[in-house]
């Protein structure tokens, strides 16, 4: 990495200048706002309590902040589930950082030359659960939603691929084709110290909490639709999507649950009445920006994010029953998707998305995430269809993006 980019946040480098930059082993994350690469690790925020998470965090920032210790900067990643039946939180502090400007058209135009190809897959991918099982895991969450255990649940697949992934190209290619969201890569090797090479790598479109001084940002995201090749075809779901009572519904839930959790730490909150659309190459979403003033500057972006997550965009509601369906029924652990990434400053700002759209890849292998939400008037098919497409945005980037279309993938029994 070139000396230039070594300390500090120089904000003369650009994204696309860090992408390039980043080697397999590092941490990258980018928002339109902002970018930063990290290398090497200087020490890792000892595990704690779930709800010790933030105030250590924040004790821990303030002393490296006093004691000068560059960069006053804690990255990563945390896990689905804090209450240790899951991957462990891994939130550290690099020894060298750059950062700078957000996302722009310069990163569309990057090239990767390594070559991710579905040519190089050893054995056939695995699914789980099966397209059947998880049609029948809907029915079971729509029978749960009549008998009013909850009002909505989020359920997942997972899919296994024995592949050896060139992860800097992989990263590039996210990042280029989803200028709006949120790429990111995170190594795991401290996270668990089993010895094991892993990486989780995304594009997230969900931002989850942003702080940036006094201003806080959510733009949670919930009621989906796939995209279609045909533009009228495609204008007429993005229309449709808007109008739906069902769809409309599901978001409703999740703009009032980050609101109310967002209220208690803000002077005052702006949440628009109805939802806008948001496009990403596989998707039309409806998202809500929700924008509050902080009332206390002690408070920081880790906080109120660990205070929102999970949202009912990536669990449900009420979190309780509906986490505890989505552990009794998916048949696999989510780790660190549906989690959080991201970064917080010695002054509290920072950015936060859903771990979202992402795979965690190992050497020789990767398993990627995605997942539906479930209310009344949910359709098994269409949910099943949905995390179809939402596991495109990590195949396409791969060069796989015809195995789903071409029922090439092999199911888990």
């Amino acid at each position: 990495m070139n000396d230039r980019l070594h300390h500090g946040f120089l904000k003369q480098a650009s994204a696309a200048d860090l992408l390039q930059h980043y080697q397999a082993g590092a941490t990258f994350f980018a928002s339109p706002r902002r970018s930063l690469l990290a290398h090497g690790v200087k020490v890792v925020m000892p595990p704690c309590e779930p709800g010790q998470i933030a105030a250590n965090a924040a004790a821990w920032l303030k002393e490296a902040g006093r004691e000068g210790l560059p960069p006053a900067v804690l990255m990563g990643v945390l896990p689905f589930r804090l209450d240790g039946s899951s991957a462990s939180p891994y939130l550290y502090m690099p020894q060298q950082l750059a950062s700078g400007a957000g996302v722009d058209s310069a990163v569309a135009a990057l090239n990767p030359a390594g070559q991710t190809t579905g040519a190089q897959l050893s054995t056939p991918p695995l699914m789980q659960p099966t397209p059947e099982g998880y049609r029948d895991n809907v029915r079971s969450a729509l029978a749960a939603i009549r008998d009013t255990r909850f009002a909505k649940t989020v359920l997942s697949r997972s899919l296994t691929l024995d592949a050896q992934i060139d992860i800097p190209a992989l990263l590039q290619r996210l990042a280029a084709r989803n200028l709006r969201g949120y790429t990111f890569a995170v190594d795991l090797a401290e996270a668990e110290k089993d010895g094991a090479h892993r990486t989780m790598i995304g594009a997230s479109p969900e931002l989850l909490l942003a702080r940036y001084g006094r201003e806080l940002v959510s733009h949670p995201l919930a009621g989906s639709i796939p995209r279609s090749a045909d533009p009228v075809e495609d204008r007429r779901r993005a229309d449709g999507l808007l109008q739906s009572v069902k769809d409309l519904h599901e978001h409703a839930l999740v703009v009032d649950a980050v609101a109310a959790a967002m209220r208690p730490y803000c002077k005052n909150l702006k949440v628009p009445a109805t939802p806008s659309l948001l496009a990403t190459p596989t998707m039309w979403h409806l998202g809500t920006e929700v924008r509050g003033e902080l009332a206390d500057l002690a408070t920081t972006s880790l906080e109120v994010a660990l205070a929102l997550h999970p949202t009912p965009a990536v669990c449900g509601h009420p979190a309780a029953p509906a986490a505890k369906f989505i552990a009794d029924t998916e048949g696999f652990d989510r780790r660190y998707f549906a989690g959080l990434v991201g970064w917080c400053d010695s002054q509290g700002d920072g950015e936060w998305a859903v771990t979202l759209r992402c795979a965690e890849v190992g050497s020789g292998s990767a398993t990627l995430y995605a997942g539906a939400g479930i209310v009344a008037g949910s359709e098994p098919q269409l949910e099943l269809l949905e995390t179809s497409a939402k596991l495109r945005t990590m195949l396409a980037a791969m060069n796989l993006e015809l195995m789903l279309e071409d029922e090439q993938v092999k199911a888990a029994s």
